[in-house]
């Protein structure tokens, strides 16, 4: 497996990312969404650098049977927290097509928030089939499959401290 993208490096971008939504939602109270499973360690780590007041949510979302996106999107755990009239933070792991992203913020919608921004670690622009609104973006890549710092594939590799090209090895 190469390495894509050394721990040091995330630290450091996240660190960036954190001011930069410190400063953006000063005197609010926004709330973050986890899109599960793969950006739950990015999201814990982002929560870390965050001074501001932050509730925390997540959504569980399937739409990947092994390397392979099956097109077919599905919610396997909803939110708790009521969403109306609230800022929205929805933290991803990746974003690549475009469409889970599309239907997580048109879900959203349909609940009434104030606002929706999206935070993203990763970016495959390259890869981009349906436009989608990216406020935040950790870094873009290409078009390769990757694992690490909480990616996986088939479950396995979401605990490597790095982001890294996956080769089937």
């Amino acid at each position: 497996m190469n390495i894509l993208i050394d721990e040091e490096t995330i630290k450091q971008r996240i660190k960036e990312l954190g001011k930069e939504i410190n400063n953006d939602y000063k005197g609010k109270n926004p709330i973050l969404i986890g899109v599960l499973k793969g950006a739950f360690v990015f999201l814990a780590d982002l929560l870390r650098e965050l001074v501001i007041p932050v509730e925390v949510d997540f959504l569980g979302i399937s739409s990947y049977t092994g390397t392979k996106s099956t097109g077919i999107v599905r919610i396997t755990q909803d939110l708790s927290l009521n969403i109306e009239d609230r800022d929205i933070i929805l933290i991803e792991d990746i974003v690549d097509s475009g469409r889970t992203l599309s239907y997580i913020i048109n879900n959203l919608k349909t609940r009434r928030p104030r606002s929706i921004a999206v935070c993203t670690l990763l970016n495959k622009k390259d890869a981009r089939v349906v436009d989608v609104p990216l406020t935040y973006i950790g870094f873009n890549i290409p078009r390769v499959f990757v694992v690490g710092y909480g990616l996986d594939y088939e479950n396995k590799f979401r605990n490597l401290k790095y982001i890294g090209v996956y080769h089937g090895e």
